[in-house]
């Protein structure tokens, strides 16, 4: 997230600068010995100070704009008082020029005293307004990440009660049940799982990649039982993976995506791979699309893409060619709401 830049109207900086260099003066009014020249002269110079680092206090902050800070930065308060201090004391030099009788030391001093109080004013009135800015920037993205989310988990519910996928389910089971294949009582088991994980998962943020597996398992139980030999599955995972984190049915779309958008069948089987990179876990497919797909490829990558950018800040990797299709998930060791 990209911290607004500080933008105040220059009416304002003019205004609340002359409005000091008068209430500077307010003082001397009340003097018995009162002097017009000294009193714009020492107006003038407050005013001219106070524009000057209205500017300065607003170039710095909008420098560390880029930053997540609500906090005050003690070492840029201190950069932004010693650069004042070195301005008005060039202001009390043009001072001491104009009016000369005056003693430069008690008036430095003075003016010296001005300065830091008057960028003190500033520095605190620009770094509050810095905080609310970035306060209701985050209050926004959080609110756009509860929305992202909720639409994905929409989405991704809808994909896992895919009615094509119990349609094909039911009419394996009623094959299998017609058949009295010796595997009938656990594809109702496994089926039985699939939808049960569906419905624990769907309002969990992340479950372990161990977890995940346990779906993809069930899941391709239930296929291999329509395709048979026409689905090979190879889990190339190492230990330590399957304890990282993971949002919930990612492998398992993936999966599905490639079963759905690649011919399967007994001569021309379709072999996915799962297996661990060094910064990532990798799904691996042959090149070898139908000549009509059942859905778009996009909805389901486009989930998942969303799902990791608003949920965790980090991107997927896609790689493809003619004969591999490769999708890379980073690794999830912890995670922190944000």
């Amino acid at each position: 997230m990209h911290q607004q830049k500080i933008k105040i109207s220059p009416a304002i900086i003019w205004i609340s600068s002359l409005f000091l260099g008068v209430l500077s003066s307010v003082p001397q009014l009340a003097s018995h010995e009162f002097n017009w020249k000294e009193a714009i002269v020492n107006s003038a110079i407050t005013a001219a100070f106070s524009v000057i680092m209205w500017y300065v206090n607003i170039y710095m902050l909008n420098r560390g704009a880029g930053k997540r800070r609500q906090h005050i930065s003690y070492s840029r308060l201190m950069t932004v008082l010693a650069f004042g201090m070195i301005i008005m004391f060039g202001l009390a030099w043009i001072q001491q020029l104009i009016l000369s009788h005056i003693n430069f030391g008690p008036a430095m001093l003075m003016v010296e005293v001005r300065g830091i109080l008057i960028n003190l004013v500033c520095y605190m009135f620009l770094t509050l307004l810095q905080n609310n800015y970035a306060g209701q920037q985050v209050q926004l993205e959080l609110e756009k990440v509860k929305s992202d989310n909720l639409g994905a988990q929409y989405e991704l519910l809808k994909q896992q009660v895919n009615p094509h996928f119990l349609f094909n389910s039911l009419n394996t089971l009623k094959s299998m049940a017609e058949t009295n294949d010796s595997e009938t009582v656990d594809f109702v088991i496994k089926l039985s799982d699939f939808y049960r994980f569906t419905l624990e998962s769907r309002k969990l943020d992340l479950i372990s990649v161990q977890e995940e597996m346990r779906i993809i398992e069930a899941y391709l139980f239930l296929q291999k039982a329509r395709f048979g030999d026409g689905i090979t599955f190879s889990n190339g995972l190492k230990q330590e993976d399957l304890k990282s984190l993971i949002p919930p049915f990612t492998m398992q779309l993936l999966v599905e995506n490639c079963i759905k958008h690649n011919i399967v069948s007994q001569s021309k089987p379709l072999h996915i791979k799962i297996y661990s990179s060094e910064d990532g876990i990798i799904i691996e497919n042959p090149v070898q699309l139908k000549m009509t797909s059942e859905e778009s490829l996009g909805v389901g990558l486009d989930n998942i893409k969303m799902r990791y950018q608003h949920l965790l800040e980090k991107e997927i990797e896609i790689h493809s060619d003619e004969k591999n299709f490769k999708i890379k998930l980073p690794l999830i060791h912890e995670y922190h709401h944000h």
